[in-house]
């Protein structure tokens, strides 16, 4: 039996008076990809983010009910919120890369949170190690390892996005969410970065928000399908898209729906 990793009980989430989650209650097992589907609008993105506490960046927004990770109640109280996203990392639909080189995107998340020294230095460990590890990571050492101190905007789309994969792996979360990571990218860039999370599902618990079946037939362990704010269906994700119980759940994978 696989060990839930993060707890979801009875979570409900509001834009002002707009309520976008209706009391979601799942388990999300570790060291596997879940994969989160639904037609837009449906609430795949505010789940998301509501498992790192992002979601309280939007002006505005209310959450009721809980999330357990690996039994801590991060939204209990005196829960240290940068302390949970740090435990819990993101990569957003676009590369975003940092204004600075190569090299110093890998590594700024492990400086400013005092991660480089306190944990590098004990360990034997130095940062130009760390910095190689991550970009092997993420696939993109081999492309970069001999322009590691030129400008990140030099680098392709793909290659970014793959740069901002480093990035968030370097502070070692135990957690990896992903929001659609793959819709800005071509083809053969997106297939590159559905390979490494499959590899890293092996240290790490991945979840995936996607719009796109294909990717959560592809890398999916589990899944959870969302409708209008409501989860319909969850489990395996060959159990789900083979047998779908639900009509709704039914009617989308058909494409009658969304």
């Amino acid at each position: 039996m696989v060990e839930s990793q993060i707890r979801i009980r009875d979570l409900s989430a509001w834009y002002g008076s707009e309520q976008a989650l209706k009391g979601i209650t799942a388990d999300i097992p570790a060291r596997q990809i879940t994969a989160i589907f639904g037609p837009s609008g449906c609430g795949k993105t505010t789940l998301l983010r509501s498992l790192n506490r992002l979601l309280e960046e939007v002006e505005g927004t209310r959450v009721t009910g809980q999330i357990w990770l690996d039994g801590m109640a991060i939204y209990g109280r005196g829960v240290d919120v940068t302390a949970v996203r740090t435990r819990v990392g993101m990569l957003a639909p676009k590369p975003f890369p940092l204004p600075m080189s190569i090299y110093d995107n890998v590594a700024y998340g492990r400086r400013i949170q005092g991660l480089h020294g306190r944990l590098d230095k004990g360990n034997g460990r130095n940062l130009d190690r760390i910095v190689e590890n991550y970009l092997r990571a993420a696939g993109l050492w081999d492309e970069v390892k001999d322009r590691l101190h030129a400008p990140a905007s030099g680098l392709s789309t793909g290659q970014q996005q793959r740069l901002c994969l480093a990035r968030a792996l370097a502070v070692e979360p135990e957690v990896l969410l992903c929001d659609e990571p793959t819709s800005a990218l071509d083809p053969i860039s997106a297939q590159r970065i559905e390979e490494q999370l499959l590899t890293l599902k092996e240290e790490m618990t991945i979840i995936v928000v996607t719009h796109s079946l294909q990717q959560a037939r592809r890398l999916a362990d589990q899944v959870i399908f969302l409708w209008m704010g409501e989860l319909v269906e969850s489990g395996a994700g060959v159990q789900v898209f083979q047998a779908p119980q639900d009509v709704r759940t039914q009617a989308y994978l058909a494409g009658d729906v969304g």
